[in-house]
């Protein structure tokens, strides 16, 4: 009768990989991305945001967005303010409704930021 015998892998080398030569993203900056991450970390948001960029005029009117997106005007104002709070879109009063606009200069430092270089063929 033959026995199985288990292949048992050399313990890996220790190796520590050196960290970037740049210097780390400044503390309020992080803090704003992180602030935008979290708005956009809601799929109705994401919606919303998407819907606003794609409109033919650039903007939208509340009394628009919450049949377009199946959600109710209350639920549309809680998700519009964490937008608005992350500094992704503007709202302008016309009359009784408000129209909101994507603020596309917001976006720059998250584009730079997730436009992060390809890990090279080094170390780890």
């Amino acid at each position: 009768m033959a026995t199985a015998h288990a292949h048992i892998a050399e313990p890996a080398a220790d190796v520590c990989c050196p960290g970037a030569e740049c210097e780390l993203i400044p503390a309020t900056e992080a803090h704003v991305l992180a602030d935008v991450f979290k708005a956009l970390a809601d799929p109705t948001r994401v919606r919303l945001l998407r819907y606003l960029a794609q409109s033919e005029a650039g903007t939208a009117c509340a009394c628009h967005l919450p049949d377009a997106l199946g959600i109710t005007q209350p639920t549309l104002s809680f998700h519009m303010r964490k937008l608005h709070d992350a500094g992704l879109v503007t709202r302008e009063q016309r009359g009784r409704w408000v129209h909101w606009t994507v603020r596309p200069e917001s976006l720059t430092s998250v584009r730079e930021f997730l436009n992060l270089p390809q890990p090279g063929a080094t170390c780890c």
